[in-house]
């Protein structure tokens, strides 16, 4: 039996020259924590979420804001103290922190921005908690900071995010496509994304519109392999 027909009205929020945000119950308390920018009382945010759930859309939002300079995980590793003190003179990016990260590095740009008192903004599939830390010191200012968590997409959210993906490579779908896809793929920002490729892919290979037929030919292939 197919499932009621999901309401899709949702709220798009401009992005500083970006594509579209789509702002849903899943993410409103971290769109409110960078609207909230720069009144935050510790000057530090950890961004966390799933793969693909728009941390890196919502930070290039504050980065364009605060004109912050991005640092990824990996460059952390052997940067000297001098190297450090520089980058702390002004707001920092830190994207995707995981478990691995140079942990001395991170504990001394910390220290840093908090006596430059200068904003950082982390993200992060995973809370501090799970990064398995071995430098207490560190571990212990982590603790410190406040969380915004992005949920996986509820039902409004998810089918916003469907037709923002086809949207995004130019494919027009009806009403009835994005439903059916709705009641049958896992409800999860990575799998949207890996779907509506795939879909666009073999509508372009068997040049086929994206109907329900082609939706159902590709998830029948999905279940047999």
């Amino acid at each position: 039996m197919e499932a009621s027909q999901i309401p899709m009205n949702f709220t798009f929020r401009s992005a500083d020259g970006r594509e579209d945000f789509l702002v849903a119950q899943a993410n409103e308390i971290a769109v409110g924590w960078i609207d909230k920018w720069p009144a935050w009382q510790s000057g530090f945010l950890i961004l966390t979420g799933p793969r693909g759930c728009g941390k890196s859309h919502l930070a290039g939002v504050w980065q364009t804001m605060s004109n912050a300079i991005l640092i990824q995980s990996s460059d952390l590793a052997g940067l000297s103290i001098e190297a450090l003190a520089e980058i702390a003179t002004t707001p920092v990016l830190c994207e995707d922190i995981k478990p691995g990260v140079a942990e001395t590095e991170m504990f001394h740009l910390f220290n840093l921005m908090v006596e430059n008192k200068n904003s950082m903004l982390i993200t992060a599939e995973m809370a501090p908690k799970q990064w398995n830390l071995t430098l207490p010191d560190l571990a212990s200012r982590l603790g410190t900071i406040p969380i915004a968590a992005i949920e996986e997409p509820d039902d409004q959210l998810f089918a916003a995010l469907v037709v923002k993906h086809f949207s995004d490579r130019q494919l027009a779908v009806t009403p009835d496509v994005v439903q059916y896809l709705l009641n049958r793929i896992e409800r999860s920002f990575a799998e949207i994304a890996r779907m509506v490729s795939i879909l666009d892919k073999r509508a372009l290979a068997q040049k086929r519109k994206i109907n329900i037929p082609l939706v159902r030919d590709v998830l029948m292939e999905e279940q047999e392999n």
